[in-house]
């Protein structure tokens, strides 16, 4: 397997990232090669892929491996616990099992024969624990006083004894690592020789040991004259964890981009690992950001997505809930392959990638806890048992300790992974203001059933008012205004009151709230965003629904309907409005002068639609006269006239208005043309210009 490792530092957080691809690492590249971008495409180089990332941001660092001097607040013998106070927001969990004592046999989980805890341990006490476990949501850091420090190849712990190596390696280098190992000097404590001592000599071990001895004394000291509570040792940041950790012969090179991350890392290798050195390279090109050339920006954007499409064309579904993980495979649009594939072959294949992938999700998302996979149905054991045989060998990449038992017959995997940190989505991100993470919120429709009845409660508890202005969001307004305002017409028939609505999109969508109370004239004088005669300037959103040549303008769900704007949808044009309702307004287009901008002559097709003669005459409800159009809308079930249940919310006020206007337009001695002098003008903001006419002082 070889291995990159790429290192972002900026001012507020330190990023890195981990690339794998299969084969034999390479030679060590020397300095002429530094600074090359991935392949050139904003990807990771060619066989290589983004396996892990990592993010710490300042202020917000891991505090995993930080020792402390804490005080004892609460011992807890029902839990087998105690709560110690190490200088944070929440008290530490410390278990009865974590408890390390000179000459003290401590009992563990479901063993009798041990002092409880409460004989172990004091409220008041003071004792040095170290951090296992980050403070997680509600939960305060899980605290160990078998306290451990981390070098490259070693791990000293004081108060162990004898050597351990670890199981990742194969036994021939197992064998190898304990007889060099098996001299040491051990005056007090244990060893465990780490995965990346791999090839070490015994030279290295006397070194790093010799350093951790010293570190732990240095520790101690320091506690001896600390009062509780206080921290005691702090672990590396991330980037030198990361490369104590896992950087070895198996990684061809590590790329920082920031100078003093570069130095930091190259002193530390040359204390502990000289031969490594040259393989750390800083990235030198200012123009281009090493994140993003090699392509782990658009990985750690993908990350935050619900779904992971499969090469077959299967997919991935992950879900988070408070107790667990559930990722559910899905086949997509994989339909199988050859003619001879049948329905079992089909759904094998799309586990097998999944497994594949549950994995690599696993490890990039540094996913945690309790972890459920709903794999396809499978009929076959033999195919059950090739799925699980793929999980775990993926599983045997993935430095985090896993539990993964059987598949069962329904196709689900249950499964354990080792909780240390925050995983890149609880970083990355937070939960949703509006719907508290819950992922889903009251329609406008349930919405605004609500507020009906807040409506009826208000002109209850408000006889002596005639008419209410209401504040709440334009989406639940539409509601009430949609349809011609039939909902809004029976509520003012029901209750004897008029209600007007004012609000903006920036409102919650449960907003409600009175602004006013009074008169209908007073409530009308306040609600109206315009008068007759205002100028202001509005973004023509969307042609009119019925009438070719007008087009709409939508400001807070407040429609204006703008006399022959078609030919002007997507830009920001200055209009003089002619007509103001409370649920629209009809306007007209005016020049850079400020007059008015003859609209076209209306089109109207033989047989086909056009404003009917009542419309033309401002008789009644304006409609469309459908002509032999009736006769197919009465053949599809509808209407004649689309002004009833299945016309579109609003439709009916957007015909009004327009006929108005052309009404309004007509009789000024100048055909379609309207005033263009006598009214109020608005600046962009909507706040009224000087008016034609008036003096500017």
């Amino acid at each position: 397997m070889k291995k990159q490792v790429l290192v972002s530092v900026d001012r507020a957080e330190t990023r890195v990232a981990l690339l794998e691809a299969t084969g034999t690492p390479g030679a060590a590249q020397k300095s002429a090669s530094r600074g090359r971008r991935g392949n050139g495409k904003g990807a990771p180089p060619a066989g290589y892929r983004i396996a892990e990332l990592y993010i710490e941001r300042r202020g917000a660092r891991s505090i995993v491996g930080n020792i402390y001097k804490g005080r004892v607040e609460a011992v807890l013998p029902g839990l087998e616990a105690a709560f110690v106070d190490i200088g944070l927001d929440k008290n530490g969990f410390l278990h009865v099992d974590e408890i390390v004592l000179p000459g003290v046999q401590v009992g563990r989980r479901g063993h009798s024969g041990g002092p409880s805890i409460a004989e172990l341990l004091k409220p008041g006490q003071e004792i040095i624990v170290q951090v296992v476990k980050d403070p997680l949501k509600t939960k305060g850091a899980r605290l160990s006083m078998e306290l451990t420090i981390a070098g490259r190849y070693l791990v000293y712990a004081p108060t162990g004894h004898g050597v351990g190596v670890s199981r990742r390696l194969d036994q021939r280098e197992r064998e190898r690592l304990r007889r060099a190992t098996a001299k040491l000097k051990l005056e007090r404590g244990g060893v465990i020789v780490r995965t990346a001592a791999q090839g070490a000599k015994r030279q290295d071990f006397e070194r790093e040991l010799l350093y951790l001895t010293k570190l732990y004394e240095v520790l101690e000291a320091r506690a001896a004259r600390s009062k509780a509570p206080a921290l005691v040792f702090q672990e590396a940041d991330l980037s030198v964890r990361v490369v104590r950790d896992i950087f070895s012969e198996e990684f061809e090179k590590a790329i920082v981009d920031n100078p003093r991350g570069y130095e930091r890392l190259t002193s530390f290798l040359t204390r502990t690992a000289p031969d490594l050195v040259e393989r750390v390279e800083l990235w030198e090109e200012e123009e281009a950001d090493l994140f993003e050339a090699y392509g782990v920006d658009a990985v750690l954007e993908q990350t935050l997505s619900r779904r992971v499409d499969l090469p077959s064309g299967g997919y991935l579904m992950i879900d988070h809930t408070e107790a667990l993980t559930v990722i559910d495979v899905n086949s997509g649009s994989f339909i199988g392959r050859g003619k001879d594939g049948g329905l079992e072959e089909t759904i094998t294949q799309t586990n097998l990638e999944a497994a594949e992938e549950v994995v690599n999700q696993l490890r990039l998302r540094d996913i945690g806890g309790i972890i459920v996979i709903d794999f396809i149905d499978m009929a076959r054991a033999r195919n059950r048992e090739a799925v699980m045989k793929r999980l775990r060998e993926a599983l045997e990449r993935d430095r985090t300790r896993t539990f993964t038992a059987e598949i069962s017959t329904l196709g689900l995997v249950e499964m354990t992974r080792q909780n240390v940190t925050e995983g890149l989505r609880e970083i990355v991100s937070k939960p949703c203001p509006t719907c508290g993470g819950e992922g889903v919120i009251r329609s406008e429709e349930t919405i605004a059933i609500e507020h009906e009845r807040r409506l009826r409660k208000l002109a209850a508890e408000h006889p002596e008012a005639e008419a209410f202005l209401v504040q709440m969001n334009p989406r639940v307004t539409i509601q009430f205004t949609g349809q011609g305002s039939r909902a809004l017409e029976a509520l003012e028939q029901e209750t004897g009151k008029f209600f007007h609505f004012e609000g903006s999109e920036g409102l919650p969508l449960d907003h409600f709230a009175l602004s006013f109370a009074g008169s209908r004239k007073e409530v009308e004088e306040r609600a109206l965003p315009f008068r007759e005669g205002d100028e202001v300037f509005v973004d023509i959103d969307e042609p009119h629904m019925y009438i070719a040549e007008d087009a709409v303008a939508k400001i807070d769900g407040y429609i204006v309907s703008i006399v022959g704007a078609a030919a002007h949808v997507g830009e920001r044009r200055l209009v003089r409005i002619v007509r103001a309702d409370r649920t629209q307004a009809t306007a007209v287009l005016l020049d850079e002068h400020g007059e008015v901008v003859s609209p076209p002559p209306p089109q109207r097709q033989e047989g086909g639609a056009r404003l009917s003669p009542a419309a033309d005459q401002g008789e009644g409800r304006s409609r469309i006269d459908l002509g032999v159009d009736a006769q197919a809308r009465a053949e599809a079930g509808l209407s004649a006239s689309p002004t009833s249940l299945d016309s579109d919310p609003g439709e009916d006020a957007l015909l009004n208005s327009t006929a108005g206007a052309r009404r309004k337009g007509k009789g000024n001695g100048s055909g379609d043309r309207l005033p263009s002098s006598g009214g109020r003008r608005r600046s962009e903001k909507g706040e009224p210009l000087r008016a034609h006419g008036e003096n500017s002082s």
